[in-house]
């Protein structure tokens, strides 16, 4: 057996070139049939368990599904974790037409409702559909799933992320968006 420097080299390159192969044959099998999907990075910038971390957002033929991961998610109603995920359906109209917001902690409830825009006054009814919210502690996922009907069947869609948590002293609330305040995600086609 050869054990030269350059031989080692050589099988080292080789090895990471096929789990870089492998890595991206699994990256490629994560979005599901049928569905566009994108994913987008948060930096660790909020010392809170309700940090967001990463969203992704998967477009498929029945449903949207927006997935965030966060760091260090808690059960705690102590948290105070919630979050909002802004849907623009209408790239004619700036701004969200729709905001599913809810609670992160155990016990809490969560709605889908029309909107006009960010700001709290801007909220109108509650959206009549199918959609749901999982929250797994384990893996740090928030994962909801919207019914395309329910919000109009769109062509394409895009989200603001923003998710809130208050300090364990209760002193303030925090809050965090994906990238800037109010900045949408790139559109998803179905």
């Amino acid at each position: 057996m050869n054990t030269s420097p350059k031989t080692s080299a050589r099988t080292a390159a080789r090895l990471g070139a096929a789990f870089l192969a492998a890595a991206a044959l699994t990256l490629t099998q994560l979005a599901p049939a049928g569905a566009d999907s994108i994913g987008v990075a948060d930096p660790k910038d909020l010392g809170h368990g309700v940090d967001l971390r990463s969203v992704e957002v998967e477009h498929g033929a029945r449903n949207v599904v927006i997935t965030t991961t966060h760091t260090d998610l808690r059960e705690s109603f102590r948290s105070g974790s919630s979050g909002s995920v802004f849907i623009d359906t209408d790239p004619t109209d700036t701004g969200p037409e729709y905001v599913f917001t809810g609670g992160f902690f155990v016990g809490t409830d969560y709605q889908l409702v029309t909107t006009d825009g960010f700001a709290q006054g801007a909220v109108g009814q509650p959206v009549e559909g199918s959609y749901r919210m999982r929250i797994d502690y384990d893996r740090e996922h928030v994962r909801i799933r919207i019914a395309r009907d329910a919000i109009g069947s769109p062509a394409e869609v895009r989200v603001a992320v923003r998710v809130a948590g208050t300090r364990p002293d209760g002193s303030t609330t925090r809050t965090d968006w994906l990238g800037e305040p109010r900045t949408f995600t790139e559109w998803v086609a179905q």
